[in-house]
């Protein structure tokens, strides 16, 4: 046990905080869990379980819950589980409250559409005294409370802190790997929400399994050239946090971007969808700055593009899928 990594603050107390903050106790370590709702962390400390997004799933009895930043004050490191486009304004927040150089683990997949900035430099900018490191990859809430097994990366400065930091907060079901690709880490988990509406959408309108598997092959050709412009290394995509979550991601129900693809392919609108929903699927926000970073690159995107002309309200399912089926037939690799 890593004797100077003892308390971990989870920030964020959606599916995923929850089941982070679960992984981390049972790893050992004190966890103090953060919910901006007072009556969620009240109700989590009260009965063990977080009703409101892990319904029946009872999460370790140390975790502690409070909707003070203040008592994250002495953390060892923070994992940071908001999502993805209210992490600057939550972190701005936080920061006078944190130990300076602690290890941030940015949980959170997805890109600032306002800055196109990729989380670990909303990081920066927001509490530049925090150390980042990005954990990703395949892995689904549930299953981690649960105790199923799951593999993980977690990139940081160096594969010797990354390492440390996996040690500390892995556990036998929970599997970390360590990486010092930052970049290439939060592509994958970024880019593969958007990919996901894709596959939902084709299964929402009944295209078959062929085309879903055809739809993640040539999604993972775009996940790889975008990482190679923006400076991923290309095993860093073929990994847990690229290729396996785009796997997870993309043929799931429990995905709340491949679910929310599927209600689009089944003809219901954007509006309704995501009334009826308490969490966020971060596709409808990374697929816009994904297509602007493509455009602006020169990077062909063709999926992605056709992603957010539908959840922008441009275009429909439909069109974009006659869109793609009558693009050119060409030489698989180039």
């Amino acid at each position: 046990m890593n004797s100077d990594l003892l308390k971990v603050g989870v920030i964020g107390a959606g599916s995923w905080g929850t089941a982070l903050a679960d992984a981390c106790a049972r790893a050992g370590r004190k966890v103090v869990l953060w919910a901006r709702s007072d009556q969620l962390a009240e109700e989590i400390n009260k009965t063990g379980v977080n009703s409101k997004y892990l319904p029946g799933l009872p999460i370790c009895e140390t975790v502690y819950a409070t909707s003070q930043m203040s008592q994250l004050a002495d953390c060892d490191m923070v994992l940071i589980v908001t999502p993805a486009q209210a992490q600057g304004r939550i972190m701005g927040e936080f920061h006078k409250y944190l130990p300076h150089g602690i290890p941030a683990l940015i949980c959170s997949k997805g890109i600032d559409k306002a800055s196109s900035q990729m989380m670990s430099q909303v990081l920066a900018d927001t509490a530049p005294d925090l150390v980042p490191y990005v954990l990703s990859g395949p892995s689904f809430a549930a299953d981690v409370v649960k105790g199923l097994p799951t593999a993980v990366t977690l990139a940081g400065p160096d594969i010797a802190s990354a390492s440390k930091v996996a040690e500390a907060i892995g556990h036998a079901t929970f599997r970390i790997y360590a990486s010092d690709d930052i970049i290439g880490t939060q592509i994958g988990g970024a880019v593969k929400n958007v990919l996901a509406i894709a596959c939902g959408i084709s299964d929402g309108r009944k295209l078959g399994d062929s085309c879903r598997a055809a739809i993640i092959t040539r999604a993972f050709a775009e996940l790889k050239r975008l990482g190679h412009v923006l400076g991923a290394r290309p095993e860093t995509l073929g990994g847990l946090s690229g290729f396996g979550d785009l796997i997870l991601t993309c043929s799931s129900t429990q995905s709340r971007n491949y679910s929310l693809g599927f209600l689009l392919g089944q003809g219901k609108s954007l509006d309704d969808i995501l009334k009826s929903r308490k969490s966020v699927a971060e596709g409808i926000h990374t697929a816009g700055v994904v297509t602007r970073i493509a455009s602006e690159n020169n990077i062909e995107m063709p999926i992605c593009k056709a992603v957010h002309a539908v959840v922008d309200g441009r275009s429909d399912p439909d069109s974009e899928i006659a869109r793609l089926l009558a693009r050119p037939m060409r030489a698989e690799v180039e």
